[in-house]
């Protein structure tokens, strides 16, 4: 288990969250998604509460508003002004649609902006994994 994080962010209604918090609590869970990419109340108060429990939860969320659209541009953008602290970015990347598949997301395109040497450039410099390769 790496994280949990659900299907359209269910898990940020108030019950899902709280059951959440706690079997994730019981059963050792390292990381939740709050999908925090805007100042929202919620999100602040269920990061704070995930952390309370000794959970990792990233400082900010990036790709969220691009969900199937992150193109080489938009990363870019985004790793150029990449703050400290522990920065999610939201992506899909595949070599295109495969069954079961969001219509419209341009997985391909998402893939590329990874594989694009100029982001890869961008990224040199930057501490990259998974959730749990940054422990509380």
């Amino acid at each position: 288990l790496d994280h949990v994080n659900t299907h359209k962010h269910f898990h940020l209604h108030p019950t899902i969250a709280s059951l959440m918090m706690t079997i994730g609590t019981r059963s050792g869970l390292p990381a939740p998604r709050v999908p925090f990419e805007t100042n929202n109340p919620f999100a602040q108060y269920l990061r704070r509460s995930y952390r309370a429990k000794g959970m990792t939860v990233a400082d900010r969320v990036y790709g969220l508003k691009w969900s199937g659209a992150m193109t080489t541009e938009r990363l870019g953008a985004i790793l150029d002004v990449l703050p400290d602290g522990l920065s999610e970015i939201y992506m899909h990347p595949a070599t295109g649609p495969y069954p079961g598949s969001a219509p419209g997301y341009r997985y391909a395109d998402e893939l590329a902006a990874l594989a694009d040497p100029a982001v890869r450039a961008a990224a040199a410099d930057i501490r990259l994994g998974g959730f749990c390769d940054f422990p509380v």
